[in-house]
């Protein structure tokens, strides 16, 4: 699920020299913050932004951030194709990628039983992730804006008869309890996450195994399946892949892939035999694979 915050949320903050500063939508607490602690091993602080346009504007700016973290897809719900949209339209290169598995939890004050519970707050998709647990009870269901300003309302007003749905780090954050861990229905939801940052802030990559691509074949029978046969000669794995159409175009399409290698050295040559099978090609970053958080 991906959270929303609203524009109180949003603040400018200098970036620090040492610890990365990272541009997230939603609120403290919500797993995009989760997502940038698991890739910069907790050493990291955040910029809440209100939408990923917003995160966007402040990852391409030095004086705010050093780049963002990013929601790109999720086991169940899929692409978030806004968001291939709106690195398109960025300049800035993919670094890493994060794949988490989204936990749901029940969060209250501490003292607070299942017995005391009335009313339950949480994002509409946290809430619909959860129906087999919450039908066990007659609590009334309150959709909000974010799973994490739910958590951070209860703490506020210090409920005794109000739990919310959110992450352990939002019990972590505002000091409540987790009284049922892990009640989402699908215990195997995973988002992936993109960290994203400036060209000018990064070297050219000298290892990874997986790049992001987007191409556009040429207008002709079997072009796509040409620049998928050069990928299978070089034994590169094709992880994804997602068609766009081209805006203003009679029907034409781009697409997006994720390719994975043994080496860098593979992924030149395969760039080098698509040239000229396709009609543009652009590669949005070069980073190591994600590990399964």
């Amino acid at each position: 699920m991906v959270p929303k915050a609203d524009s109180s949320q949003e603040q400018t903050v200098s970036k620090p020299n040492s610890t990365p500063h990272m541009a997230i939508q939603g609120f403290e607490g919500c797993f995009h913050q989760q997502a940038a602690n698991h890739f910069f091993n907790k050493n990291v602080t955040v910029e809440c932004c209100t939408t990923f346009k917003d995160v966007m504007a402040a990852a391409k700016d030095a004086e705010r951030t050093d780049g963002c973290i990013m929601a790109i897809e999720n086991s169940i719900a899929g692409s978030i194709l806004a968001n291939y949209n709106l690195i398109q339209g960025s300049n800035l290169k993919i670094v890493g990628e994060v794949y988490m598995q989204i936990h749901q939890n029940l969060l209250v004050n501490h003292g607070v039983t299942l017995e005391d519970i009335k009313e339950v707050h949480s994002h509409t998709m946290a809430l619909q992730q959860c129906y087999e647990y919450l039908d066990q009870y007659k609590w009334k269901l309150v959709e909000s804006d974010d799973t994490a300003l739910s958590a951070k309302h209860i703490a506020q007003y210090k409920s005794k008869h109000t739990a919310a749905i959110a992450s352990s780090l939002a019990a972590e954050i505002y000091d409540l309890n987790v009284i049922a861990p892990k009640i989402q229905t699908l215990k195997k939801n995973y988002t992936r996450f993109l960290v994203l940052k400036r060209p000018e802030d990064i070297e050219e990559p000298q290892t990874g195994n997986k790049a992001s691509i987007n191409f556009q074949t040429i207008h002709k029978e079997g072009a796509l399946a040409r620049v998928l046969g050069v990928m299978a000669i070089h034994k590169v794995n094709m992880s994804k892949l997602q068609s766009f159409p081209i805006p203003g175009s009679e029907f034409k399409y781009q697409f997006h892939a994720d390719l994975e290698f043994d080496n860098i050295k593979t992924f030149e040559r395969v760039i080098e035999k698509l040239k000229p099978l396709t009609e543009a090609i652009k590669i949005y970053g070069i980073y190591n694979k994600g590990i399964w958080k």
